[in-house]
């Protein structure tokens, strides 16, 4: 080989070792930066009229996996999706109450048992009367507060949706944007993996509102498509719309219009369904709440409720009751509508004929609500019969409960065994998913940079430097010897 071929090779291997140790220390100094793809420089060797003439840095090469990477966000959108049902469903049991705690539902109706029997050892005892108006109201106050914290859940929800679908649109344009710049920096020779670092980035986000998959196009270029099968990014990005609305109630549901519907491009996607374009994630997660689990919730607590006023319309709980006046319990002081059940336990009220502050009088809990006169103060039939009228076993009409037959504390302990059972399972699959997520993101971490390998690579450029630098040296004292000749 020539003195000049030689110094051709040495000086092509001190560029490409000075290249590598650029690589090197980016590596190095994004180890923790989400979204860095870990880069190695892409080297081939040259010749020149059949002799070797040095190295040629082909380029610098991101390096990811594709398949682990989509995979770990499809698990990044089951996670999602399980967080959202876990925690309506610890709130909705939270609104319930444990049995034995202070506030539940199944406290306020034992209370309320337990005020009846101890003012029918004392039917003359106006404390213990008001104790059982008292209690009564509690269990009436209870019904609503489930019932409203039910439809504040479906409202946060929907707002929850409205600025998932806005920063998702955000998120698909700038994509679209990176998209095009990545292909302009390709198509004129330049490196583009600090703008695909930060596409990763922008997607990785998306994920957890929608599992996603991503295609390769040419130049660099990728769509995204959802494993429901739509288009989100193809070129030109997807635009989503969606309308919030204000105040989200008992009665408003999607069939009746009454709440927003998602589309993409215009074209509506039904979220009710069992499988839809927008299937799994946190977006999907937050329409079944809004539109299912809370609206199932609502109708079994309602069930409850027609279930304690049948109960207390019963003619033989109080034969004083005039026919089609309302019971103990009312509908916002109405008789029991059964074609108006949605949204009961919300308007579920104690009746007014029995409240001194509202005009009532107390002892018509001992005479009976249609009672002429306070009658006689040591009579607790009507107390008794009110007793009977909890502790009756009979099968809920409504509510989505089996058919068996059960008292009112029977009844509301299914309430919530059904709240826990859901509950648990929602908890068991946001452990399951949360662990197949993480299992995945070690994987793809380990699959980056990786520090100790970096700091190696970096020895064997450092020797490879010096290696072509003392060629270097021997040529120019080869060179100085030839001239002193």
């Amino acid at each position: 080989m020539s003195i000049s071929g030689t110094l051709n090779n040495a000086l092509s291997g001190l560029g490409a070792a000075s290249r590598a140790a650029e690589v090197v220390s980016s590596n190095i100094a994004n180890s923790l930066t989400d979204g860095y793809g870990r880069r190695e420089l892409q080297l081939s060797a040259t010749s020149l009229a059949g002799q070797g003439g040095g190295v040629r840095v082909n380029g610098v090469a991101r390096m990811a996996d594709l398949a682990l990477i989509s995979d770990r966000r499809i698990a990044d959108a089951e996670l999602g999706n399980a967080g959202v049902l876990q925690r309506f469903y610890n709130e909705i049991e939270s609104s319930i109450g444990l049995p034995g705690s202070d506030g539940s539902l199944s406290s306020r109706i034992d209370e309320f048992e337990t005020s009846l029997i101890e003012a029918s050892s004392r039917p003359d005892s106006q404390p213990r009367l008001m104790a059982v108006l008292r209690a009564a109201e509690g269990v009436a106050s209870q019904m609503r507060g489930i019932s409203s914290g039910i439809q504040q859940l479906r409202q946060e929800a929907d707002t929850s949706i409205a600025s998932a679908v806005s920063d998702l649109n955000t998120r698909l344009q700038k994509i679209a944007d990176l998209n095009h710049d990545i292909r302009a920096q390709t198509g004129s020779g330049r490196q583009a993996s600090g703008l695909m670092d930060q596409r990763q980035a922008m997607i990785d986000g998306i994920s957890e509102m929608v599992p996603i998959r991503e295609v390769p196009r040419d130049n660099g270029e990728i769509a995204l498509i959802t494993t429901g099968g739509a288009i989100l990014l193809d070129g030109k990005a997807a635009t989503f719309s969606f309308s919030p609305v204000g105040v989200v109630t008992a009665d408003m549901t999607i069939a009746s219009g009454a709440l927003g519907k998602l589309s993409i491009n215009g074209e509506i996607i039904d979220t009710t369904k069992g499988h839809h374009a927008m299937i799994g994630g946190r977006i999907d997660a937050l329409f079944r709440v809004r539109d299912t689990h809370a609206v199932e919730i609502q109708s079994a607590i309602d069930g409850v409720a027609r279930d304690m006023m049948e109960r207390f319309e019963d003619p033989n709980v109080d034969p004083t009751r005039a026919p089609g006046a309302p019971g103990l319990f009312t509908d916002r002081g109405g008789a029991l509508n059964i074609a108006d059940e949605v949204g009961l336990a919300g308007r579920f009220s104690l009746n007014t004929a029995i409240d001194p502050g509202a005009g009532g009088v107390i002892w018509r809990l001992r005479t009976g609500l249609g009672a002429a006169g306070p009658g006689d103060a040591g009579d607790a039939t009507q107390l008794t019969r009110m007793i009977d009228a909890l502790n009756a076993e009979r099968v809920p009409p409504s509510g989505g409960f089996m058919a068996a037959t059960r008292s009112a504390s029977g009844l509301t302990a299914d309430l919530l065994s059904r709240a826990g059972a859901d509950r648990q399972s929602a908890e068991f699959e946001l452990t399951f998913a949360a662990s197949k997520q993480q299992s995945l993101r070690a994987t793809e971490l380990q699959n980056g940079v990786d520090s100790d390998h970096e700091m190696q690579q970096l020895l064997l450029v450092e020797q490879a430097y010096a290696a072509n630098a003392r060629v270097i040296q021997a040529v120019d004292d080869m060179l100085d010897q030839l001239l002193r000749l």
